[in-house]
């Protein structure tokens, strides 16, 4: 070989590497709506493109209705960010719509073993043989508390964690709330001069203008604690908001807030534009139910010691919802082959340990939680009344999966105001407010 043909070879391979060393990475735009969470996702991303320096992750965060608002109209328009993070009451229309990527193929092809993730979740994210995420996490609800206030006002932690609930006269629970419970002139719900009227201080609060269909960590627990049920399985076509132990949870609730004084009442939310988590975190309210993925909020922003205690116990035991995110593709992303890197490495063990060490959720595999659990107990966290929900026999129902979820949240919603406004009751309303929900089935 002539010395001019080496030299012309060796600066063809100077420039073929050069192109590549100097090509600009391709970019992955990824949204979440935790913010929360979003420190540990950075973390992961960061080991993410050290890994892969030929991508490059943008995260963004907004609040939860500015999400999906944002998604939707960007979806329509076909600017959506190429990975997101889904929501199993969301997912079944974008999917129905064409709008997500049939994973399967690829969880085929580099033999990702779906085994890993927590019994049930990775099911929860298929239809039809096709596959739209991979899991990243799972919740339930506990009852959420002021440890001062209760000490003060004489409720015990055994007490706490031993409460008994029916929509008939409350149980221990509403004796609780009853001790919680202040009027303007310092009489607890326990007292006959209490003024439902003039309260200062409220056993519990609930943010009505986020029950939608569903009710997660609101009114969901009371309900199945009774033996209701929303459907009869994924993708069922048919609810039972008619359901006479349904209406009588709910009606119990209106009471609560309307007459009884024990819960904050929709117009005081409404007035002062806040939500419980607000009125919690300012000593107007006792406790609250909430769901894990809060754990570390509760645990950096308040100024008294919180108590994470066990659901009431219901007619038929203690139930809560059990769900679970994950990640899913935008159908139109122009990187696909990158866009599925980044979920199956989010989805991955690497990635949800290092999730798990922020103490912010519980990772959907089994490693993560144990990091979670770590997490916890190094900010003096007792996370158990979680944990044991999520063990307990029978303790969790699933996040009811089916089509339509935006015009049955719609109905519901809607249906919900009126009732805790006063303006109607909890029969009349939900009989009416299911029938126009199992049309949308028709």
């Amino acid at each position: 070989m002539s010395r001019k043909r080496r030299f012309l070879i060796v600066c063809a391979a100077l420039l073929v590497c050069g192109t590549a060393l100097w090509a600009a990475p391709v970019t992955i735009r990824y949204t979440l709506w935790d913010a929360n969470q979003l420190p540990a996702y950075q973390k992961v991303a960061d080991n993410f493109m050290a890994k892969n320096p030929n991508i490059k992750i943008v995260i963004s965060q907004m609040g939860w209705g500015d999400y999906w608002n944002d998604l939707q109209t960007s979806m329509v328009a076909g600017t959506a960010v190429d990975v997101f993070t889904d929501h199993l009451a969301k997912y079944p229309e974008f999917a129905s719509k064409g709008q997500l990527l049939d994973i399967q193929p690829m969880v085929t092809a580099d033999k990702v073993d779906t085994k890993v993730y927590l019994t049930g979740l990775a099911d929860l994210w298929t239809r039809d043989g096709k596959r739209y995420g991979l899991p990243k996490d799972w919740d339930t609800i506990a009852v959420v508390y002021n440890k001062d206030m209760a000490a003060k006002a004489g409720i015990t932690e055994a007490e706490m964690n031993s409460l008994t609930w029916n929509p008939k006269d409350g149980g221990t629970f509403e004796t609780v709330l009853k001790k919680l419970a202040q009027d303007k002139n310092g009489n607890n719900g326990l007292s006959s001069k209490f003024d439902p009227k003039s309260v200062v201080r409220w056993g519990i609060a609930m943010d009505y203008s986020n029950f939608g269909a569903y009710g997660q960590q609101y009114w969901s627990s009371f309900a199945a604690s009774t033996g209701w049920k929303f459907t009869d399985g994924m993708y069922a076509r048919k609810y039972y908001y008619d359901d006479s132990r349904f209406v009588q949870t709910m009606q119990y609730f209106a009471d609560l807030s309307r007459k009884k004084g024990l819960m904050t009442p929709y117009e005081a939310l409404s007035a002062q534009n806040v939500g419980s988590t607000v009125l919690f975190t300012s000593q107007k309210t006792g406790l609250i139910l909430d769901g894990s993925w809060m754990i570390g909020f509760y645990g950096g922003n308040t100024d008294f010691k919180v108590g994470f205690a066990r659901l009431p116990q219901g007619p038929v035991g203690r139930r809560s919802m059990f769900n679970g995110l994950a990640d899913s593709i935008y159908v139109g992303t122009k990187q696909p082959k990158e866009a599925w890197q980044w979920v199956k490495y989010l989805g991955s063990a690497e990635a949800q340990n290092v999730v798990g060490s922020y103490g912010a959720v519980f990772p959907a595999i089994e490693s993560g939680v144990q990091a979670a659990n770590k997490a916890y107990k190094e900010k003096g966290l007792d996370v158990t009344a979680f944990t044991a929900q999520a063990l307990e026999k029978n303790g969790t129902f699933l996040f009811p999966i089916t089509d339509n979820a935006s015009e049955i949240n719609s109905i519901m919603q809607q249906t919900f105001d009126s009732i805790f406004l006063g303006q109607a009751t909890a029969a009349d309303a939900l009989k009416a407010a299911n029938a126009k929900v199992n049309a949308t089935f028709k």
